[in-house]
């Protein structure tokens, strides 16, 4: 069988790049955008640098919530069930109706698309970039035995811990986007160190 994501997604965030079979490539680390060195792609996107993961935009890639992998799937099922969609839809709409609180990650939903075609609850229709995900029969039955399931995936609120640390990413966020332009060198000089010092320091947390 062809594989279902030999399809490009493009969307800010995902690097222009191909999925395939479920696998996401992310854009090269070590991007240089303007002023600010290594790891650091233009608008903060893809190559922001280790440990912040791709897609750093609206919702913070993997968005403001911990999702399982339970409601990730339960959340595809029940948006398929409205109309068929492809991956990259499903990842705007999931944001969309969480208000960008909950922006799951291309490597939660590719991966959970073929899960679901394997199972026999969806079908790839179309090929290329047209191509879509549509519930079977068998998916239709299952959302219809399954309704209290999918209303809950969409139920699930941030816990305070989730909340101020993504307040606090987007308070840095605004903080370092000062430094794009209007600085002189030895400021941005000064705050490439700074944000040395920062990504040293959460990797000595990650580590005890």
């Amino acid at each position: 069988m062809k594989g279902i994501f030999d399809e490009k997604h493009p969307g800010p965030g995902f690097g222009g790049g191909r999925f395939e079979r479920g696998r996401s490539q992310r854009g090269p680390h070590g991007h240089r955008g303007p002023g600010f060195g290594p790891g650091f792609g233009p608008g903060f996107g893809p190559g922001f640098g280790p440990g912040f993961g791709p897609g750093f935009g609206p919702g913070f890639g993997r968005g403001g919530r911990r999702a399982s992998r339970g409601d990730v799937r339960a959340a595809i099922l029940s948006l398929l069930a409205e109309a068929p969609s492809n991956g990259y839809g499903l990842i705007k709409t999931i944001a969309a109706k969480t208000g960008g609180v909950w922006r799951p990650s291309p490597g939660s939903i590719y991966p959970t698309l073929q899960q679901l075609v394997d199972e026999g609850l969806i079908e790839a229709v179309g090929e290329g970039r047209g191509t879509e995900f549509a519930l079977t029969d068998a998916g239709r039955a299952y959302v219809a035995e399954h309704a209290e399931e999918m209303e809950n995936a969409w139920n699930a609120e941030p816990d305070s811990a989730d909340r101020d640390f993504h307040q606090s990413i987007a308070k840095l966020m605004g903080a370092i986007h000062q430094f794009r332009a209007g600085v002189t060198g030895e400021q941005r000089a000064a705050a490439v160190e700074k944000m040395d010092e920062l990504r040293r320091a959460l990797y000595k947390i990650l580590a005890d």
